[in-house]
């Protein structure tokens, strides 16, 4: 089932980048201080998430002209999206974190590369050179003026450009975030925004006084300071490789869940493509540990759900903070082991299924009760249909876009390949696991599900 997708025979280790500039850029008009409340769901997202957008030349706009209308674009984004230019701050009084909206600036910088676009070779395989085409907060700010976004230009020697862009994900979910490079895309044409943000994040503020009606076992309390997360990578001796599942891969899955579920014909939203990957994702990775001795161990999966919709009444579709919660499954390893592909799917699907306001409320206001984090053996960051190779921008859309990804255990990245190729509308896996296990995982990943 799916292949495993090779490392190409030669990875450039040094873009050979050099920092021609770097600034603070500030919002193009003036706007008016305020504190921005967080969510629950917000505060426990303090970590940076990086993101590359890579073009091709286009001559009709040189990079240089490019870089100028990107900074230009910024300041002017920065007016609807005031909160992006501000520092997030604990109050001391509440005990949350906060964003002071106090136009303090973002990161802006320009780089230029002595390689080209082609030397690069194979964009979707995860290279640890492209850290250098983000930007860093400069190390000689204070801890309270620590910046939540920066944004990098980097420019090839052969008229190809990379825009890397490092936002605190307080900021943003990867929904909202796909509405910003919409905007900052149409700014930089001189249009209208493409979207009118919504920035009111008391939307999803805790009730009063919280009630919280189920159980959920897919958030932890952990006694840590507020400021902190639990989003650190331990250091560990881990060996990465990308699966890949293209459109028929996926289809079989489809095919092969569809003969257990009920006689009555398959549900679409169960049958969906996501389900049937993530079953099998997680089936693979659940036996390839050491399952001798531990079929009575529990294996929790977890996975984002957008919760726009699912709140009554509606979040709106351009709601700008993170409005998604970790959907979970989790059953025992034996049962993993045992149970057939379709069941594994229905529980995958179970977990989006739970997600209904009142369920939505209580995990919100369980949050409020004490600080909760998600947890489990395996979470699940999809990429795979967020579109930001969909933006078009003045210069042309993006060869590809992807996160800059870094290898942990627990967590396994779901992402798209380069638009046009053959594997269009497949999927990549990015697993990291110690390398006896993942020699199990390979095996049992190239074996079709029972």
């Amino acid at each position: 089932m799916g292949t495993l997708y090779k490392e190409p025979p030669s990875i450039i280790q040094d873009l050979k980048v050099t920092l021609q500039y770097s600034s603070i850029v500030f919002p193009l008009e003036e706007i008016e201080r305020r504190s921005m409340f967080l969510s629950n769901i917000d505060q426990v997202l303090n970590f940076n998430v990086e993101t590359i957008h890579f073009f091709p030349a286009n001559p009709d706009l040189p990079p240089e002209i490019v870089a100028e209308k990107i900074k230009t674009a910024l300041r002017k984004v920065l007016v609807p999206y005031d909160f992006l230019a501000g520092r997030l701050m604990l109050n001391p009084q509440k005990g949350r974190l906060e964003i002071d909206c106090n136009a303090a600036g973002v990161g802006f910088a320009v780089a230029t590369s002595e390689v080209s676009l082609d030397e690069i070779g194979d964009l979707v395989y995860p290279n640890p050179a492209f850290m250098q085409l983000i930007m860093r907060n400069p190390d000689n700010l204070d801890p309270d003026n620590q910046l939540l976004c920066f944004v990098q230009v980097t420019l090839f020697k052969c008229g190809s450009f990379t825009l890397g862009i490092s936002t605190n994900h307080v900021t943003f979910d990867g929904i909202s975030f796909k509405h910003f490079l919409d905007n900052l895309a149409s700014l930089a044409g001189d249009k209208p925004l493409a979207v009118t943000p919504c920035n009111n994040r008391q939307l999803l503020a805790a009730r009063s006084p919280p009630c919280v009606m189920f159980p959920h076992p897919e958030l932890v309390n952990f006694e840590i300071p507020p400021a902190t997360t639990l989003f650190e990578a331990k250091p560990e001796d881990l060996e990465f490789n990308i699966f890949r599942l293209s459109s028929k891969n996926i289809s079989d899955l489809k095919e092969k869940a569809k003969l257990g579920l009920n006689k009555n014909g398959s549900n679409t939203r169960i049958m969906s493509s996501f389900n049937v990957v993530t079953a099998h994702v997680w089936r693979c990775k659940a036996l390839s540990g050491d399952i001798k001795g531990n079929q009575e161990k529990t294996s929790t999966l977890l996975y984002a759900v957008d919760i726009r919709a699912r709140l009554c009444p509606p979040l709106p579709s351009s709601y700008t903070g993170n409005s998604v919660l970790a959907a979970y499954a989790c059953t025992k390893i034996g049962e993993i082991e045992n149970a057939s592909f379709s069941y594994l799917v229905e529980m995958v699907s179970e977990g989006a299924t739970r997600m209904t306001d009142e369920y939505i409320r209580s995990a919100i206001d369980c949050g409020e009760m004490s600080k909760r984090f998600p947890h489990g053996d395996l979470l699940i960051s999809s990429w795979w249909k967020l579109g930001f190779s969909n933006v078009d921008y003045p210069w042309g859309r993006p060869k590809y876009s992807c996160p800059v990804v870094r290898h942990r255990k627990n967590i396994i990245v779901f992402f798209p390949d380069i638009e046009g190729a053959s594997f269009d509308n497949g999927v990549n896996i990015l697993v990291a696991l110690p390398f006896k296990e993942m020699e199990k995982f390979q095996a049992l990943f190239n074996n079709s599900p029972a």
